[in-house]
């Protein structure tokens, strides 16, 4: 059998004999690398991820064994901190075999341990190990969402009872943000590629939210951030910045730009309800009545829209700063009327010859225009 599939085990001992008489033992069953003492034994871990387990002396110069095992226990990384280890017993007294443990020691073998015995339990714990890698592994990835990277559902119902259960402690407030893709244009939206479109919307949205906060994806094309410490208001805030950040970017599907507008149903607790999934259902509801009315908005109660349809004048102006002018001229007739107020105070006081007039007129003539061409 090829020794590059065997388990490989790392034996730390300053004995030459000891070692030597180890290795002739388990060689057919394990591939072993050597070390003299504990210094050598955690660089070794450190450079070699294919190690397995560890058996160490307890006595040994530079680092002995109870100090290689705490700093094993102690390394921020986990297949080192995680891997079992074994202390080579010999006639130590009670106490030092109880500090071993406290160390974090796995198990202990004596020097005169039967080969069968030795074995079995190397085996033993050669398998508890990657039962351990495997499952970190597993969790790893139930917990992320592969297309996206983000959170999956489940990891997101799973953070978001963890800041309500804060929350509830110290009175304090969590905000919910459903946020779903609004459908493209025919028949743009038939060639768009779309997993390439959520994985830079995704990107995106990762940008704007803080390290405290959690953003899953939630079905297909509907992502959500659950938010500790927002209220009602900076909530709907914070949502609103989303919606502006999404429809000011660039998003492409192979060389067409892309005019990608998004709908946000919010909800918060204490408000919408005492439990994740009590939000998420408020957040859901709000975001399927945005959507129905036309999209791009923040919706934060069945009676209340942040926004209105056109998305509003930074969105426009971010639209044009990126190029997308197309975009911005589809609601010129709502951005005019928007902008009577400011052109009015630039006239009175600026004297700029505007003919006002003339603009409110045939911004009313394009409006009852595009009313008739809707209804």
């Amino acid at each position: 059998m090829s020794t590059s599939r065997l388990p490989r085990i790392l034996i730390v001992d300053d004995s030459r004999i000891v070692r030597a008489t180890i290795i002739k033992r388990i060689r057919d069953r394990f591939d072993v690398r050597e070390e003299v003492d504990g210094e050598a034994g955690w660089e070794a871990l450190l450079i070699d991820p294919t190690l397995q387990l560890v058996i160490t002396d307890h006595t040994m110069p530079r680092l002995d064994g109870y100090g290689l095992i705490e700093r094993i226990r102690g390394s921020r990384v986990g297949r080192i901190r995680d891997i079992p280890v074994i202390m080579i017993s010999g006639d130590e007294d009670e106490a030092s075999r109880q500090r071993a443990k406290d160390a974090g020691a796995t198990d202990f073998i004596a020097k005169g341990t039967g080969t069968a015995e030795l074995l079995s339990r190397l085996d033993t714990l050669v398998r508890l190990g990657q039962s351990h890698v495997e499952l970190e592994q597993a969790r790893a990835v139930a917990i992320t969402d592969t297309a996206t990277g983000l959170l999956t559902a489940a990891a997101l119902r799973h953070q978001g009872e963890q800041m309500l259960s804060h929350a509830r402690r110290q009175h304090g407030h969590v905000g919910l943000l459903m946020i779903a893709l609004d459908a493209l244009p025919e028949p743009v939206g038939d060639d768009v590629d779309r997993p390439e479109l959520l994985t830079c919307f995704a990107r995106t949205l990762g940008g704007m939210v803080r390290r405290e906060d959690a953003l899953a994806r939630w079905q297909d094309d509907a992502f959500v951030v659950i938010t500790p410490g927002l209220d009602a208001r900076q909530t709907c805030l914070f949502g609103e910045r989303l919606r502006h950040a999404v429809a000011g970017s660039n998003f492409q599907s192979g060389a067409r730009a892309l005019d990608v507008t998004v709908s946000i149903g919010m909800a918060c607790f204490p408000e919408d309800g005492d439990g994740c999934e009590a939000l998420l259902a408020a957040g859901s509801k709000r975001l399927t009545e945005g959507q129905a009315v036309g999209g791009n908005r923040v919706c934060s109660t069945a009676l209340e829209v942040s926004a209105p349809a056109h998305g509003g004048i930074d969105t426009a102006l971010a639209q044009l700063a990126a190029g997308r002018e197309q975009a911005a001229t589809r609601n010129l007739p709502e951005l005019g009327r928007a902008l009577l107020p400011l052109l009015r105070l630039m006239e009175r006081d600026l004297g700029l010859g505007l003919p006002l007039a003339e603009i409110e007129r045939k911004l009313a003539a394009a409006n009852d225009g595009k009313q008739s061409s809707i209804n």
